[in-house]
């Protein structure tokens, strides 16, 4: 009886801690429609090290554009305020990611306000979600008795929590109409220290910072 209880106490936690692990980007359940397709997308790394999911038109070089059209980020779904989530943190969230990724572009591009001539590109983006998960089990709470106190901690809503960040955008050829490049991606900023706890902008900057990061070094 003893081994038995040993034996289903191992297999309820190795099943917890596959359960309990964050995914690092997104997953088709998570994708908001904002893109007209979603096919084609695989899992990279990007230059700032985080996981992102992206589709890339054969053919594509980037260095064969020198004029992009920004079209400014915007919310899809029209997102709704709750007791953790303010009006003024989606307000921040957007002016700020517009500023960054605006003024990465413009390093690299030459930004006109419309243009179908050759070498062209115009850049679509929304930012999709803005949420806060409970952090997976970790591998040192396998042992029984931890695994135990951490199942207690989330029932109480005690444990710490991820808050995230999800965007999708893409970059369409204005010459051809096509798309050349798509983009899924979910980021983590600031740990939070409970469910209770409000998702504010100096918890998601980072995120953005990241995104920045990765537009400027795209090659």
């Amino acid at each position: 009886m003893k081994l038995k209880t040993v034996t289903l106490v191992g297999a309820v936690a190795a099943a917890l801690l596959v359960a309990g692990c964050t995914s690092k980007t997104v997953n088709q359940a998570q994708y908001s429609g904002f893109l007209p397709s979603y096919e084609g997308l695989t899992a990279v790394e990007t230059a700032s090290g985080q996981k992102a999911l992206r589709w890339v038109a054969p053919g594509f070089n980037v260095a064969n554009y020198d004029k992009l059209i920004y079209q400014p980020i915007r919310f899809h779904p029209t997102p709704q305020t709750t007791d953790r989530i303010s009006q003024q943190t989606y307000d921040e969230l957007l002016k700020y990611a517009n500023t960054r990724l605006s003024q990465a572009f413009s390093n690299r591009f030459q930004l006109v306000g419309f243009s179908s001539g050759p070498r062209t590109l115009e850049f679509r983006g929304a930012i999709t979600g803005v949420s806060a998960s409970t952090e997976g089990v970790k591998p040192y709470e396998i042992i029984p008795v931890a695994l135990v106190l951490a199942g207690a901690m989330t029932a109480a809503g005690e444990r710490d929590q991820n808050s995230e960040l999800y965007l999708e955008g893409e970059l369409i050829d204005t010459g051809t109409g096509k798309p050349v490049m798509r983009v899924v991606r979910k980021g983590f900023g600031k740990t939070l220290g409970n469910d209770k706890q409000a998702v504010t902008f100096a918890d998601l900057q980072s995120v953005i910072d990241e995104l920045t990061t990765d537009v400027a070094n795209f090659h």
